[in-house]
């Protein structure tokens, strides 16, 4: 029942109050936080849910992380602790299906959920789009605009359509 309560405060309230960072602060952060507390499968402690972000209950939310302004979280998805995710991201867990060429591929329905895990102390750069299945490392960071289709490794820092490792954060140069 609470998580009914608090999709339906979000949904109507919640989600359209100002930005986090607005000079208007009226308590939008604490107040997307709580619905947060009742909506998502965990939430940890100093969360920060933006405007407009759309998500599933099947986020688990780690201590100190954010969903950026306008995402879209589908399905399961792990957020470790201390992520930081731009304004417009996108986390599929779902594809749809294909197989079949004798019928049209919108009445095929859709494929196996592969839920996406997100490792700690990551940055997601804006308009970023996480596909099904990826696991993201720790310590990494995901440059803007980028189409993550495969695992990133620890410390690396990856970018471009599909994301590739440029160079990890641990090596000296």
């Amino acid at each position: 029942m609470k998580k009914y309560i608090g999709l339906f405060f979000y949904n109507l309230i919640a989600k359209h109050l100002p930005k986090s960072s607005s000079i208007v602060n009226i308590g939008q952060k604490k107040i997307r936080a709580l619905c947060g507390k009742l909506i998502l499968k965990k939430c940890g402690k100093n969360v920060n849910i933006e405007k407009g972000a759309s998500f599933s209950s099947g986020i688990c939310l780690g201590d100190n992380s954010g969903i950026g302004v306008r995402a879209s979280i589908s399905g399961n998805c792990t957020i470790g602790n201390d992520v930081m995710m731009g304004p417009d991201c996108i986390i599929h867990t779902r594809n749809h299906r294909f197989d079949d060429i004798t019928k049209p591929m919108n009445t095929q329905g859709f494929q196996e959920e592969k839920p996406v895990v997100i490792g700690n102390d990551v940055w997601i750069g804006s308009r970023v789009t996480i596909l099904p299945g990826v696991t993201i490392g720790n310590h990494v960071i995901i440059g803007a605009g980028s189409i993550v289709t495969k695992d990133i490794p620890d410390y690396a820092i990856a970018a471009g359509n599909p994301a590739r490792v440029k160079k990890y954060r641990n090596e000296k140069v």
